[in-house]
């Protein structure tokens, strides 16, 4: 089999997910933060199991510091509020917006880390500009394979967990739940989608509906709805809730944390990442911010025509301001050398923590929209997915 032909396979995770519970739970609490002060600096965790959460980290709002957060920012609120939008309140859940149990962990950031973040001198820093929050590499990627210019697979899987929990919202089908996964199995022939293989939903249900039931549903009113329909097959195969039942989800059957989904966050395994969760971290934290970056100057590139797929890595030092390595990989497919890509992109784009800050405006509390269905190939509401826009792709072509 030649290299450009294979099947390449990725996931979604509703927002119902026990993981994507804490994540949305830890983007809450940011997102208070930064309304009451935009330059907080926020690292929040969340453990989900039955009916407990526990959220702890460190967090420093200079408005109100030293005064504890709960002084200004009602932390219980703000994580009952995130688990009733999500829809934990049915009589039956264990895992109830008003029910669960709130251990409250939250300290403030440590100096150390807070002076090498700072815009300001410091005893053994080399510089007064603002650095990295940490040490670390992160990655942007696009590719041609969709209008949002994102990887076939975990856009169509997005789609599915997308509907599914659109369509429970508007209260029409009774018996869905909110935890749900997502996962779709795509064929390329020379490296171009060309079948859908298979499609997997397993969503949460009430405990009366029969499996009939539920899998016509998804098949015909979720997958042949949002999936393109030149890609489903004779051959495609639908897997819906394949162990036959799946009454108990959420924190009740399993267990959530904050940043286990990363490859979901991202490009589902079709692009690199480095390591780092985005949930709950403000962006003086490059994790977030700079993996933001990575993905609009990867989605320029390929929206200017420089290349039909491309990955962007750029790495940093904990306390440094400039970016210890940029690297381009456009996988052959550039119109010009990676080096002269490379170039062009620093020519255009700022990446100091601080510039990237600035060009994506990210003080904002924005980041609970973040939470379910990935960070990236969110074409809509531009104003507030800053890093989805095109609007370098001019200045790229100069630069080039």
């Amino acid at each position: 089999m030649s290299i450009a032909n294979y099947v390449f396979t990725s996931e979604s995770v509703g927002e119902g997910h026990p993981d994507k519970v804490c994540d949305r739970i830890s983007d809450a609490i940011l997102d208070a933060c930064l309304t009451v002060d935009r330059n907080s600096r926020v690292a929040c965790e969340t453990y989900a199991k039955s009916n407990v959460v526990v959220v702890g980290g460190e967090i420093t709002v200079p408005k109100i510091s030293p005064k504890p957060i709960d002084s200004v920012i009602n932390v219980a609120k703000t994580v009952r509020d995130a688990i009733r939008d999500i829809g934990y309140t049915h009589d039956d859940d264990v895992f109830h917006a008003d029910k669960v149990f709130i251990v409250n962990l939250l300290t403030t950031q440590s100096p150390d880390i807070s002076q090498g973040v700072d815009a300001k001198k410091a005893k053994g820093k080399k510089t007064a500009e603002q650095g990295a929050g940490d040490q670390g590499l992160m990655f942007g990627y696009a590719c041609d394979e969709t209008p949002e210019l994102m990887p076939a697979p975990v856009m169509f899987a997005h789609r599915l967990g997308r509907e599914l929990t659109r369509i429970r919202k508007t209260g029409t089908v009774a018996w869905l739940r909110p935890d749900a996964k997502s996962q779709v199995s795509v064929a390329y022939e020379n490296g171009k989608p060309v079948a859908i293989l298979n499609a997997v939903i397993s969503t949460q249900h009430a405990a009366d509906v029969e499996h009939a039931e539920i899998e016509k549903f998804c098949i015909e009113n979720v997958i042949k709805k949002v999936l393109p329909k030149k890609l489903l097959t004779e051959k495609t195969e639908y897997l819906i809730n394949p162990t036959g039942r799946f009454v108990v989800g959420g924190p009740a059957g399993d267990t959530g944390l904050t940043g286990r989904k990363i490859i979901v966050d991202s490009y589902g395994g079709m692009g690199r990442h480095g390591g780092g969760a985005f949930s709950g971290k403000d962006p003086s934290k490059v994790d977030r911010s700079a993996a933001y970056m990575g993905r609009y100057i990867a989605k320029n590139i390929v929206a200017a025509g420089l290349a039909s797929r491309v990955e962007v890595q750029v790495a940093y030092a904990i306390g440094h301001p400039l970016p210890v390595s940029v690297f381009v990989d456009s996988f052959g497919t550039g119109i010009v050398s990676d080096d002269k890509l490379a170039k062009a992109v620093q020519k255009v784009f700022g990446l100091k923590p601080a510039e990237i800050i600035e060009q994506l405006d990210l003080k904002r509390p924005i980041y609970q929209a973040t939470s379910s269905y990935g960070h990236f190939g969110r074409n809509t509401q531009l104003d507030k997915f800053t890093w989805e826009r095109t609007d370098k792709v001019e200045a790229l072509k100069k630069a080039v």
